[in-house]
């Protein structure tokens, strides 16, 4: 998270917002079609998070892992994360 830290926080601050709002509206019964929306937005917002800190791995962290001849930790660690993704 190196290029794009204050767009990280950023995100975190509009997610932990939104997640306080949804816990709000359901502490205040609301509409659960409104409260299903706003949770919608929040995994909207967690799957750009989710592509921004991809992102700055892939351009930082595996090139430099490449760089320094750990191909196969880098292809190993990729591996894990799209594993992790599609559970």
């Amino acid at each position: 998270m190196k290029a794009d830290k204050r767009e990280t926080l950023n995100r975190l601050s509009y997610i932990e917002g939104h997640l306080r709002g949804i816990r709000k509206m359901v502490e205040e019964d609301q509409y659960c079609v409104d409260v299903l929306k706003q949770f919608y937005a929040v995994q909207r917002a967690l799957n750009k998070l989710e592509a921004v800190i991809l992102r700055d791995h892939l351009a930082s962290c595996v090139v430099e892992g490449m760089r320094n001849g750990r191909e196969a930790e880098m292809i190993q660690e990729l591996t894990e994360l799209y594993d992790l993704a599609r559970k």
